[in-house]
Formats: C-alpha cells, sequence, structure tokens
C-alpha cells in the first residue's frame, strides 16, 4: 500500500456514488485512514437525523421525502470542510444533487457487477428498494435503469470487483491527483 503523507489537503469534497454494494461505504473508511479529513455516510446522518431507518423513512414518508432529505444534506455538506461522502445509491438520480456535488466535490463512481452486488447485500435488509426483489436480475435490471445517470456525473469510474479496498483508494487517489 502506498503511504499518504497527514499533511494531505482536500481541496473538495469526495462524493462516492454507485449502486448500493457497489462498496461506498467500505472505500469511504479505507479512505478516511488515508486521508486526513472526515467522513460521512449519507443515509446513516440521514436516518439519525430523522430518529427512524431509511426503510422506515420511505414507509412513512414515501421515496419523495427521503430525496428532498438528501438534497438537504448536500447543500448543508457545500458549506463544510472538504470531507468524504458516500452517498446513497440514488442520490445523484436527483439533477440539483449532482449540481451541488460537482460545485463542491469531485463525484466518483464505483462500479460492481450484479452478481457481486447481490453476493455483497442478500442478507441485507436495510435496502428499501430491494426488499422482496433480492436477485440477480432484479439488480441488473436496475443498475441498467441507472447506469446512464451515474456514467454521465462521474468525475472518474473505478471498477471494484476481485481489488482490494486499498488498491480501489489508491486508484481514487490517482485519478484524482491527490499525493
Amino acid at each position: 500500500m502506498m503511504k499518504y503523507s497527514n499533511n494531505l489537503k482536500l481541496n473538495s469534497h469526495i462524493f462516492l456514488i454507485g449502486f448500493m454494494g457497489a462498496g461506498k461505504s467500505t472505500i469511504a473508511t479505507q479512505l478516511k485512514k488515508m486521508l486526513p479529513v472526515d467522513q460521512m455516510e449519507m443515509d446513516e446522518t440521514i436516518a439519525r437525523e430523522e430518529g427512524m431507518s431509511i426503510p422506515d423513512i420511505f414507509a412513512k414518508h414515501g421515496e419523495a421525502y427521503f430525496r428532498d432529505l438528501e438534497t438537504t444534506l448536500l447543500k448543508d455538506l457545500s458549506q463544510c470542510s472538504p470531507m468524504i461522502v458516500s452517498c446513497g445509491g440514488g442520490a445523484v438520480m436527483r439533477e440539483e444533487n449532482t449540481q451541488i456535488m460537482k460545485q463542491c466535490g469531485r463525484i466518483v463512481l464505483l462500479t460492481a457487477t450484479p452478481e457481486t452486488v447481490y453476493e455483497r447485500v442478500k442478507d441485507n435488509t436495510d435496502r428499501p428498494i430491494l426488499n422482496n426483489n433480492m436477485n440477480v436480475d432484479y439488480i441488473r435490471n436496475l443498475m441498467e435503469k441507472r447506469r446512464s445517470r451515474y456514467e454521465s456525473v462521474a468525475d472518474i469510474t473505478v471498477a471494484t470487483d476481485g481489488k482490494s479496498a486499498e488498491e480501489i483508494c489508491e486508484e481514487i487517489l490517482n485519478a484524482l491527483n491527490i499525493q
């Protein structure tokens, strides 16, 4: 693993986007170990602020309400010091959100095959969009619906299949020219 200096300073946020199970949380945690900056999990922050789980927010208030919470959080983040932000899988589906991200950071798309995603999320019940649809074909179809959007907003794309967290982070830092 390459050694990164604790003197490194991010000039802007790093937003990790991609389908659920692509590795956003894992990579955010690893980047935090390599860079002296804060890390935020958008979904965890929203759940904490709302006092309920993401599935409960969806059930009680609906997806539009949840997406509004994401937008508000991104607006707040745009006023914060640069950090690593692990975004919810659908955060970039709203144009306003991607505009905020582009203004205050770099967007890194993490990808994985539908089979890899299934293996990573199959035992997780906190995925409201996959509940009752936990299978490779459903994941593949949903990934395909989002793929062009993810690709169009990303500054860089990194495949996560078969790579260690360290390898993925080094690829990100090199691509963003953070040394």
